[in-house]
């Protein structure tokens, strides 16, 4: 019998049929998109004088969510905002998003639209259109691939590969947030010394993270960011990334890293090092931009305004140099990464060593 509540019902998944519903409910398009769900590809209006951009993020149960600590509305929504994100970082703006599912026995229709609902629910504040994608039996687990595609000013596309040494260091918001809710959910609420409200905080800091689309399009728009990347994977390893494509080097304030309250209550009552969380910490989905020194004041002024929530936690120095952490006392120590890496790093996020090297550098 069909579930009062989901037009989607409890029965097993019927590939045309879930079509056709997804179609109805999530497949309204404007006059630019003029083929969309149900032909063999969509067909848009491309935008005169912009760069397209085009992304691609694929998440697999197990590696990147687990059904048994999120629901599935927050799995997609999370899955929208990884690819959001990425759009974000190249100051541009979304536009329209493919969706390919590998559907395991164990999921309903029902389940597949609370995907959807969650997906759409990130989607629809930055006015992104579903215009296709793909489904398929699964005998793995369940497998969720997007494509997005945004756009760009021709001359204001931010990239990884063009910060230059002097450079200040801007992040958006606060660190560590997401892994301290991994954490509440691997282990279990209720940890002596954290308020419920801090753990509602975190959690939702995991569950629903912030795209930093108007951000990212301000640096861009006003020309003031040299360079930029979203911190999906942490802010140890992506750092990295700017820094090897740009032939630099980073020096990193870890007194000034931004942390929220409820990070470092989190962190106090687990006697954890805060520090662990803001550098190896993924899926914060922040910005990560350089600040040529002219447009510091400009960026500054912007902040106190409230309108964007960056601070500036460091500088880019000489590739020489390499990655350092300066602490409190003045002293400059190497890090490793120690981001998540796929291959590479089968440890659990929870049980990472200290992000930098036990001698001063």
């Amino acid at each position: 019998m069909p579930s009062k509540t989901s037009p989607f019902g409890q029965a097993r998944v019927g590939e045309f049929r879930l079509i056709q519903t997804l179609s109805r409910r999530f497949g309204q398009t404007s006059s630019r998109v003029h083929c969309g769900i149900g032909d063999d590809t969509a067909v848009v209006q491309p935008l005169a004088d912009r760069r397209l951009l085009l992304t691609t993020d694929l998440l697999a149960e197990g590696v990147h969510f687990r059904l048994d600590t999120a629901a599935l509305e927050d799995i997609g929504y999370k899955a929208a905002v990884a690819s959001l994100s990425d759009i974000a970082a190249m100051g541009g703006t979304p536009q329209y998003i493919l969706v390919a599912l590998a559907i395991p026995p164990s999921c309903t229709a029902g389940s597949v639209g609370r995907l959807y609902k969650g997906l759409m629910e990130a989607c629809r504040p930055h006015r992104v259109e579903l215009v296709g994608g793909d489904t398929s039996a699964s005998q793995q687990g369940l497998f969720i691939s997007i494509t997005l595609t945004g756009y760009a000013a021709r001359a204001k596309v931010l990239t990884r590969s063009t910060a230059q040494v002097g450079d200040l260091i801007y992040v958006t918001g606060t660190l560590g947030d997401s892994l301290a809710g991994l954490q509440l959910l691997l282990n279990g609420c209720g940890t002596a010394g954290l308020t419920r409200q801090d753990e509602r905080y975190l959690l939702r800091r995991h569950r629903r993270p912030t795209a930093r689309i108007a951000e990212g399009r301000t640096m861009a728009h006003h020309r003031l960011a040299s360079a930029a990347i979203d911190l999906s994977d942490g802010l140890s390893g992506d750092l990295v990334h700017v820094c090897e494509q740009s032939g630099v080097g980073a020096e990193i304030g870890a007194e000034v890293l931004p942390l929220s309250p409820a990070c470092r209550a989190y962190a106090s009552a687990r006697a954890i090092d805060p520090l662990v969380l803001a550098l190896q910490g993924g899926e914060d989905y922040e910005l990560l931009f350089t600040v040529p020194p002219r447009h510091q004041d400009r960026v500054e002024r912007l902040a106190r305004r409230g309108d964007c929530p960056w601070s500036c936690i460091g500088v880019i120095r000489p590739a020489s140099f390499g990655l350092r952490l300066r602490h409190a006392d003045g002293t400059l120590r190497k890090w490793r990464i120690t981001s998540y890496q796929h291959f590479l790093d089968r440890r659990s996020l929870i049980a990472r060593p200290r992000v930098f090297s036990s001698t001063p550098a």
